[in-house]
């Protein structure tokens, strides 16, 4: 593709990108605010609708580099302040350990994916990289209901129970692309044995 025919950045999954970015901003500054009903939507549209942009992309020949960044960043983005927001509120139930889990777990991804294919290698996100970020969406939807209707037992546990099996999930699936890494790494031919070729 040469540089004249290169798909524009000013397009509709920019756009859209950069709208859920906002949205994600707003869930951040929401949170502290009690605003749980408000923060509870405006996150379950930016959550949910994930998947527009990149479809749109795909579909209309539109995906671009800034694309490609922009969008995951914006992911980590919603998922990671979130969570850092709730450790702001009392009975959230989620602890300054838990958000440190999640924002590192995504670091680390991040940076073993960057080094993977900044060499040529394959890290696709895994089957277990998407459950993770189901239950994590699903904890935070969970607490804020659950923040929305305080003294409700049923749906305190569930929302106890989604926060734990999201940061379980955290923990393995982090643990799970290390291992991955480590075999790409290995398997990968090193500057030395490919100069003696």
């Amino acid at each position: 593709m040469t540089e004249s025919t290169k798909p524009s950045i000013y397009n509709v999954p920019n756009a859209l990108t950069s709208i859920r970015f906002g949205l994600a901003i707003a869930v951040m500054l929401l949170i502290p605010r009690e605003e749980y009903l408000i923060g509870l939507v405006i996150f379950i549209v930016a959550a949910s609708t994930d998947w527009m942009d990149g479809y749109w992309a795909r579909k209309y020949g539109q995906v671009t580099k800034l694309g490609r960044i922009f969008d995951p960043f914006v992911d980590k983005i919603i998922i990671c302040g979130t969570f850092i927001a709730l450790v702001e509120v009392t009975d959230s139930g989620v602890e300054s350990w838990m958000a440190t889990i999640v924002v590192g777990r995504e670091l680390l991804v991040t940076s073993l994916r960057g080094m993977i294919e900044g060499s040529g290698g394959d890290f696709s996100a895994s089957q277990l990289g998407k459950w993770k970020m189901v239950l994590q969406c699903g904890a935070v939807v969970a607490i804020l209901v659950t923040l929305l209707k305080p003294g409700n037992d049923l749906l305190e546990w569930t929302s106890t129970g989604f926060l734990w099996a999201a940061i379980a999930l955290t923990v393995y699936s982090g643990i799970d692309y290390s291992r991955a890494a480590a075999r790409v790494m290995r398997d990968s031919p090193s500057p030395t044995d490919s100069q003696g070729e």
